[in-house]
């Protein structure tokens, strides 16, 4: 069913988690690019599995922030439609959370979630409500394209060289046009503070990110990612972006050391991940040689950094071992956890990413 333009609905926060329906659509879904189906919301755990690691109050990464951890959601979701450029209707919905104040400009998190996923599994796999209100930010989910009418919430991402429908000729979707777009509104209906606009992504939302700091750097600051990897031809900053890539050392759909993951459907030769943060990091005026650290109390994280580099901005590579593709520190599903392995707890990407980006507004 076609979208229409519409004025943002304003929802209940409590809902209920999402359940995969059969087995085989949770295969399709979790050998696929991005979908680590995790249901938990706001740091809520579903029954029976593990707490996600959200508790930690100092930075979780080199550089980045103290954070508060994440506490129950209280604020409103809105759903909400854009036209975009060739009169295409996008979709979102938007996590504002209850404790926003009222005179200070706010940082925005543009939150993309995985191949075949969505904006509602991601905002419910990640926990980034949780995060938000507690730290007060506002988050938007965007939808990627669905690839196929009849798969309306199997939605993927035009990341450049990457992925099915939304890239066969890495112009198909114009999503770096959306996301510009989608950030332009939302800062004309909040008080958006313009120096902390984010943006984060899981797999395919990852890669799309990746572009988004090569290709919309005059409004997207910084980036915090997992599992992604960089797939433009070109990269040309017009500012510098602060970054940082984690990444699971068993990581099966986008290999560590790239090449074609064994989980993965879209038979894709993956670039070495850590090329991106390269590339990024000459963008950014970094030395060419990274330090390595440990920053972390986990002996099995690592970090390579890149800085100084231009206008403060860092660039960060965490590997961390006996990591899988899935969202790390949220709880996933049985189905999940059957069939990609159970998501690696010792450390939680969600609260890296926010200790990361906000400790990198733009100077």
């Amino acid at each position: 069913m076609a979208l229409s333009r519409c004025t943002p609905r304003v929802v209940a926060v409590s809902r209920r988690p999402r359940h995969v329906s059969s087995a085989r659509r949770a295969l399709v879904a979790l050998v696929s690019l991005g979908v680590a189906s995790g249901v938990a919301t706001g740091g809520a755990s579903v029954a029976g599995a593990a707490s996600p690691v959200s508790s930690t109050v100092g930075p979780v990464v080199p550089y980045g922030a103290p954070i508060k951890p994440a506490v129950t959601p209280r604020g409103t979701r809105s759903f909400g439609t854009i036209v975009i450029a060739g009169s295409a209707v996008r979709s979102y919905q938007l996590y504002v959370p209850r404790s926003l104040p009222k005179r200070t400009a706010v940082p925005l998190l543009v939150a993309l979630h995985g191949g075949l996923g969505s904006g509602s599994q991601f905002e419910q796999n990640s926990g980034f409500d949780g995060l938000a209100e507690a730290n007060r930010f506002i988050v938007v989910y965007p939808n990627g394209t669905p690839i196929r009418r009849a798969a309306p919430n199997r939605l993927v991402w035009n990341g450049g060289g990457c992925c099915s429908v939304a890239a066969q000729d890495q112009n198909n979707v114009n999503d770096v046009g959306f996301i510009s777009s989608l950030i332009t509104k939302l800062e004309g209906q909040y008080h958006v503070d313009k120096s902390r606009v984010f943006a984060t992504g899981h797999s395919n939302g990852a890669i799309l990110a990746e572009r988004l700091a090569c290709q919309l750097s005059s409004k997207v600051v910084a980036i915090g990612v997992q599992a992604g990897d960089l797939f433009v031809n070109r990269c040309s900053m017009a500012q510098p972006v602060a970054a940082l890539e984690i990444h699971g050392t068993q990581d099966q759909n986008i290999p560590l050391n790239g090449g074609y993951g064994p989980r993965s459907l879209t038979h894709s030769n993956f670039p070495p991940p850590v090329n991106g943060l390269k590339t990024i990091a000459t963008q950014d005026a970094c030395p060419s040689t990274p330090v390595t650290t440990s920053g972390s109390s986990n002996p099995s994280v690592h970090f390579q950094v890149w800085q100084p580099c231009n206008r403060g901005t860092v660039v960060e590579w965490a590997t961390v071992t006996g990591a899988n593709h899935a969202w790390m520190g949220h709880p996933a599903s049985p189905g999940t956890q059957t069939l990609i392995g159970p998501p690696y707890m010792g450390f939680d990407s969600s609260a890296a990413v926010w200790s990361f980006v906000s400790a990198h507004p733009r100077r």
